[in-house]
């Protein structure tokens, strides 16, 4: 379905908008099974959002593709050794990711296994080696393979991910043998070098480019940058099960922005400069605080905040706080490359991302990026 936010004559419903209108064909063979070495080597496709123009260029250019008086939003969130592997009483094992902890100290966790995993069954979490640690309890089941869980008491989420949990890679990045034999590089590569506060199951990709070369190439120029927080969740990663993206419902993730963040945000739009987004993640940190401030009255584009979101950014969507953003390859068919098509106009992005693949780009996670502007 053809639309471009940019052209005023082509508007297309919020109600007709399909999810399979933002659907793609991908050889396997561009999907990023490493991260580039060093990691600054990636290349980035340069999108001019208002005409579709693209440029090739690496990563370590960076500093020379934005302009002097921009501010960079990064994401500061760490991701945890998420992924976990729990032991049944019959001694089968199953596959989970921790989540969250839950107001009362509950967890919530995605269990996928053979067979029917039932309430009140108790499992055990074990070590690469198999050895146990913690024991769990389900105690409510969600939708899509979510659990309420009961730990140990008194029991600490980190302290025990830290004796049984791995990185949470996405399924589509493979490794020789068990899960639990992912390569130790993947503790580093799936981490940003300007991470410092845990809470994500999944890295926001877009950050994993960055070197300290790049970070002193940025400073060097006079680049500014600020920090929020989005704890990636489920909310990003999660199948989007229903074709009218109307009906989709995100899982909420939680942001944070401080009042420092927020003031150097505010000043830096007030003085008339960009604010370029690094990641979708960001993206939707800025668009959230955006839209509370806009809804309390408390000027802006952004107010500080901690909050839990629920944002899905779809076409056609409003950007108050985002001029231009840094992302990788997404997903065909996922929120993802809704929201970076909601941002440039879904024919534009197709069409790079087709010029992309033409020009042996790699894509998702360990992939290549995007700066669109």
């Amino acid at each position: 379905m053809p639309y471009n936010l940019r052209d005023k004559e082509i508007r297309v419903a919020d109600a007709e908008l399909r999810l399979s209108d933002f659907d793609y064909e991908l050889p396997p063979e561009r999907i990023a099974q490493e991260p580039a070495r060093p990691r600054d080597a990636s290349r980035v496709l340069v999108m001019d959002r208002a005409t579709g123009a693209l440029s090739h260029h690496h990563f370590y250019d960076l500093p020379d593709l934005l302009a002097p008086d921009d501010l960079l939003v990064l994401n500061d969130t760490r991701v945890i050794p998420a992924a976990f592997t729990a032991r049944r009483a019959t001694g089968a094992r199953i596959g989970g990711c921790f989540l969250r902890v839950l107001d009362g100290g509950g967890w919530e966790v995605l269990l996928a296994g053979r067979g029917r995993i039932r309430r009140g069954e108790t499992l055990a979490l074990v070590d690469a080696a198999g050895l146990p640690h913690a024991e769990i309890a389900l105690e409510d089941r969600g939708e899509r393979g979510v659990w309420r869980v009961r730990p140990p008491e008194g029991a600490d989420a980190m302290a025990i991910l830290a004796l049984v949990g791995r990185p949470p890679l996405p399924p589509y990045i493979r490794r020789e043998g068990a899960a639990d034999a992912r390569g130790p590089s993947d503790r580093e590569d799936y981490q940003t070098v300007f991470a410092r506060r845990d809470g994500a199951v999944a890295a926001p990709t877009a950050g994993l480019h960055f070197t300290p070369r790049v970070l002193d190439g940025l400073d060097a120029r006079g680049i500014e940058r600020v920090a929020v927080t989005l704890h990636v969740g489920l909310g990003t990663f999660q199948p989007v099960r229903v074709d009218r993206l109307a009906d989709h419902t995100m899982h909420e993730e939680y942001a944070e922005i401080s009042p420092e963040a927020a003031e150097q945000i505010n000043r830096a739009r007030a003085a008339g400069r960009r604010i370029v987004a690094v990641g979708t993640t960001s993206v939707r940190a800025l668009e959230s605080a955006a839209e509370t401030a806009e809804a309390t009255g408390q000027g802006g584009p952004v107010c500080a905040v901690r909050q839990w979101t629920r944002l899905f950014i779809r076409p056609p969507y409003r950007f108050r706080a985002v001029d231009a953003m840094i992302t990788n390859f997404h997903l065909p068919r996922t929120t993802l490359l809704v929201l970076v098509s909601a941002f440039a106009g879904r024919e534009k992005i197709l069409a790079a991302y087709a010029e992309a693949i033409r020009a042996g780009y790699r894509f998702y996670s360990y992939g290549d990026a995007m700066l669109i502007s």
